[in-house]
């Protein structure tokens, strides 16, 4: 049996959002928050705007695109897309994973449209890009959350295309360099990478994308909270400061307080090199490792953000698929009773095994701390199961 490891990592907690807090966050931090006044008075107001630009400069956002804070945090500002957008054209929809099947049950059964193909994979690996037309619109998530597997990059997205890209990018806006002339509409959320609160999403349009809005009326009846246009124009107040409904200014304020971190660690490229380095501290750990391994097929589709692990032990595959998920479910309960990690088991929907952030507020030296535990709390399941 392995001894079990002397030192834990100082932050535990590995949960995939809402994600951990950046490095000596505290409650103190929020201290100037604009509480008890309206968000829609002049200095709410600039609190929200401030959030808008600082995401724009931060992820290198064009400046014609508009950048707006929206409701019901990633969630919400993709299905504001595809409430408000889709319609004018087939739609092609992608998903290896639980969010991006989400995505094509609302445009199939909610939206109901016609003209719909679905490119589907399983967990681990990624559909054919290729098979994608761009005369449609194209709905897909650039990081798989809870399947740790990701676009590689953006040269499959055709730049004449003549339909819209959709991208849900919320575990991987200020992770992964995204390329904006290949985005129509891009949404995230605060509370992944920047370790924000949940709640607030933000939607980034491309000046196509407004163009769309702008000719196209949905037929089918459109909830307050997802309208982005006013008498059959663009509602350009949502993106300089003004909100549908009323936001969190705690959560406001603690986004604001992330950016400024972000900037202190060198902006996109100190962020996605704090990603790049975590998930380089896994992989090398699971190259040596003899009972772990990615879920994704092929490294260069894993996410360097939510990270997940699959367990190839002989006597973990021999256990049938009940027996695997109470292992791998007892595996994260005993990490946690350890205080090692916290909030790492697999999500529900996905093969049994362990999902890591590795996001930027997450320190490398706990993820170094953490690799140990792994090893000896799969001893520990082991001699319960086999």
């Amino acid at each position: 049996m392995k001894e079990k490891p002397s030192e834990r990592p100082l932050n535990p907690r590995f949960s995939s959002g809402p994600c951990s807090k950046r490095p000596g966050w505290s409650l103190d931090s929020l201290g100037s928050c604009w509480h008890g006044r309206s968000h829609r008075a002049k200095g709410g107001k600039a609190k929200l705007a401030e959030v808008i630009e600082q995401s724009r400069k931060i992820l290198g956002i064009p400046e014609d695109y508009r950048v707006g804070i929206v409701p019901a945090s990633d969630t919400g500002a993709v299905e504001m897309a595809l409430w408000s957008l889709l319609g004018p054209r087939g739609v092609d929809m992608l998903s290896w994973e639980s969010f991006g099947k989400g995505w094509v049950t609302d445009v199939i059964k909610q939206l109901k449209l016609d003209d719909v193909r679905t490119f589907e994979a399983d967990y681990g690996k990624l559909p054919d890009l290729s098979q994608v037309s761009w005369d449609r619109d194209v709905v897909f998530t650039w990081n798989g959350t809870t399947s740790g597997v990701r676009v590689p990059n953006g040269e499959w997205i055709n730049s004449d295309r003549a339909g819209l890209s959709i991208c849900d990018a919320t575990s991987a806006a200020f992770a992964m360099p995204l390329p904006w002339d290949k985005l129509d509409v891009t949404t995230w959320s605060w509370q992944k990478v920047l370790g924000g609160e949940g709640a607030h999403g933000m939607i980034a349009l491309s000046p196509r994308a407004v163009e769309r809005l702008e000719s196209h009326e949905p037929s089918w009846p459109m909830p307050k909270i997802f309208r982005l246009t006013k008498g059959g124009k663009l509602n350009e107040s949502i993106f300089t400061g003004a909100t549908i409904n009323t936001p969190s200014m705690l959560c406001v304020e603690d986004a604001l307080d992330s950016l400024q971190w972000a900037e202190s660690v060198g902006g996109l490229e100190g962020l996605v090199g704090r990603c790049n380095a975590n998930f380089a501290a896994i992989s090398d750990w699971v190259s040596k490792s003899d009972w772990a391994a990615f879920l994704a097929e092929d490294v260069s589709t894993s996410s360097t953000t939510s990270v997940c692990l699959k367990v190839t032990a002989d006597w973990f595959k021999a256990l049938s698929d009940d027996a695997q998920a109470k292992a791998a479910k007892r595996l994260a309960t005993l990490l946690e009773e350890e205080n090692a990690a916290l909030d790492i088991g697999a999500y529900r929907d996905a093969p049994a095994g362990l999902r890591i952030w590795a996001g930027a507020t997450v320190e490398t030296s706990d993820i170094e701390l953490l690799l140990p535990w792994l090893d000896w709390a799969i001893e520990q399941v082991r001699t319960e199961f086999e």
